[in-house]
């Protein structure tokens, strides 16, 4: 029932709040004769901080549209490029007309930043994303408002999150083949796992992991939010922070952690900190401060805005990773999505490189609980490091002048250090300037069909086009004769003067033969150098011809493997001047 009382109460605010907000720009705006009183600014500036502290924070953007590399401007396109029920994969694709700037952009590493899903948006981290947008390919798990997903995508657990990662990583190894990822606080735990098992199934794991802030060893100089954890029974949680999603949403009905019921205890950490912020906030606008006001703004703006997160998941994340510390103890079991049980085990990695950072302030994951990550993972040799930036808290090891100057620099240097060349895309570039490897024109059926075989090897194939070759070339030569000879011997009993009549049939049959080894040769021709297994093109349906009329060049289907050939050559074959019209061109001439 606390869900609905909250929303009831939203709902009976919302008026107040549009007028406050209505009553601050009355007050502020110099057109109004409000504005001309002793008090406007006082009544203004008290007005906009009623409005501020009850109006209803919707999700923030990114709002990321360009970056400075190097100098050089870079349009940013953000877009959804995988979406799942509870998450999306979310990519900031690059744009530049500057020659050398693409150059640069396509070689940089990629990077997949993993989000916290504790409470507040992925977009908690745009500093992180845009700061390393100058030197990076970049991709976010944007976790979605649990209140919105319907029950009908079923529940989410904490093994879905491990999957969710698991099935990320191996998209963007499909792409590029290989990448990075970064992980901050709450999924640094569910991050080592999804390694951790892509390690002992004998799959590629990522080039480098680097953990920030997150609470790996809990045990380790616990903070407010560890002792809240571990005072309180699972029942407890379970009974005490867990509703059900009102009906006026489209995921009615869930059993959710409330976002604001996770604020309330956000606020209840610092609450004399957040007063005194809204205080100087509320002189700011007195004093005319519209710098500083802006930033109050921003920062609020982001912080405020809170999602529900799903109660299975979220009970399973205190009693995994707060109370039973199962992934230190070697307890941890995920189950796959395919129902089988796994056990997670850290030392089974052993290629990726492992960074872990802490903030010397951090009073959520305290000191020590990021760096028991290289304790676990033993079978890590000569790849580990560990920065602890000094005078930072926890939000400054991801954002903020720390993260910029101290923390940032470490990462990138950490990241290239271990980079290693990324796949190139095989088939032809349909997309101009971008940063990534861009997507593919699809070949037509019958092209497709035609380049499916694999590839003989190097000597097959010649031998192969060589066979084909004479044998093409002997049976033309046997069916144009015969079919040359007929209309011959009628001419001759008929007109001895048309004795010349073989020469041009004779030429014709030589005309055609070298027709046919020429195109017999084209095809056959194909199978040695098309080892992919296909060649995107621009044909939308197969041409007719053989050959382009703007430009000359082979069509998908002249370029199609050994099989195809035989019916190139009957083609070329019954095209060839036939019984019937032999005596009609003699006449003639």
């Amino acid at each position: 029932m606390l869900y609905h009382i909250y929303e009831t109460q939203r709902s009976l605010m919302e008026p107040f709040t549009d007028f406050a907000q209505a009553a601050a720009k009355l007050y502020s705006n110099p057109l109004s004769p409000f504005s001309q009183s002793p008090v406007a600014q006082r009544m203004s500036a008290g007005y906009d901080l009623l409005y501020r502290l009850g109006k209803d924070y919707e999700k923030p953007s990114f709002d990321i549209p360009s970056v400075d590399v190097d100098g050089v401007g870079v349009a940013v396109h953000e877009r959804i490029e995988v979406d799942k029920p509870f998450c999306e994969l979310r990519r900031f694709k690059r744009f530049s007309d500057d020659p050398a700037t693409l150059v640069k952009l396509k070689a940089q590493p990629v990077v997949l930043i993993v989000a916290p899903l504790s409470g507040h948006y992925a977009t908690l981290l745009r500093d992180t994303v845009r700061t390393m947008l100058k030197d990076h390919k970049v991709y976010i798990t944007d976790w979605k408002n649990a209140r919105l997903v319907p029950l009908a995508d079923g529940e989410f657990h904490l093994d879905d999150y491990v999957n969710y990662v698991q099935d990320f990583i191996r998209h963007l190894q499909g792409i590029y083949g290989n990448c990075h990822v970064i992980s901050v606080c709450q999924p640094t735990v569910p991050v080592l796992a999804a390694v951790s098992l892509m390690a002992s199934r004998g799959e590629t794991t990522p080039l480098t992991m680097t953990m920030m802030g997150g609470p790996i060893d809990a045990r380790k100089s616990p903070t407010a939010v560890n002792n809240l954890a571990t005072n309180r029974s699972y029942e407890w949680f379970e009974n005490n922070v867990i509703y059900r999603v009102p009906d006026n949403f489209p995921g009615a009905g869930r059993r959710v952690y409330p976002g604001f019921l996770q604020y309330t205890g956000f606020v209840a950490m610092n609450p004399d900190r957040h007063a005194t912020s809204h205080y100087d906030y509320f002189k700011d606008l007195i004093k005319g401060d519209d710098a500083s006001a802006e930033a109050h703004r921003k920062f609020y703006d982001e912080y405020n805005a809170v999602l529900d997160m799903d109660a299975d998941y979220y009970l399973e994340t205190i009693e995994t990773v707060f109370q039973e510390y199962k992934l230190v103890h070697g307890t941890w079991d995920v189950r796959s999505p395919d129902g089988k049980i796994e056990r997670v085990r850290p030392e089974d990695i052993k290629t990726t490189a492992l960074f872990t950072v802490e903030g010397e302030l951090d009073d959520i994951s305290g000191s020590g609980q990021t760096e028991a990550a290289h304790g676990l993972c033993s079978g890590i040799v000569h790849k580990e490091r560990h920065l602890e930036a000094k005078g930072a808290g926890h939000y400054g090891i991801f954002s903020g002048r720390r993260w910029r100057e101290v923390v940032y620099p470490q990462v990138r240097t950490f990241i290239h250090e271990y980079e290693k060349p990324q796949k190139k895309a095989v088939a032809r570039v349909i997309e101009t300037p971008d940063d990534n490897p861009p997507r593919h024109a699809t070949p037509a059926p019958k092209t497709i069909a035609a380049a499916k075989p694999a590839a003989p090897k190097a000597a097959e194939s010649k031998a192969a086009a060589k066979a084909t070759v004479k044998t093409t070339a002997k049976a033309t030569v046997k069916t144009a004769a015969k079919a040359a000879a007929k209309p011959a011997a009628k001419q001759l009993a008929a007109k001895p003067a048309a004795k010349a009549a073989p020469k041009p049939a004779a030429k014709a049959v030589a005309a055609k033969v070298a027709k046919v080894t020429k195109v017999a040769g084209t095809a056959t021709a194909a199978p040695e150098t098309s080892s992919a297994p296909a060649v995107a093109t621009r044909w939308v349906t197969p041409p007719a011809a053989g050959r382009t009329k703007a430009t000359g060049a082979a069509s998908p289907a002249a370029a199609a493997p050994t099989a195809d050939t035989p019916a190139l050559a009957k083609a070329s074959v019954t095209a060839a001047p036939t019984p019937r019209t032999r005596p009609r061109a003699a006449r003639k001439a």
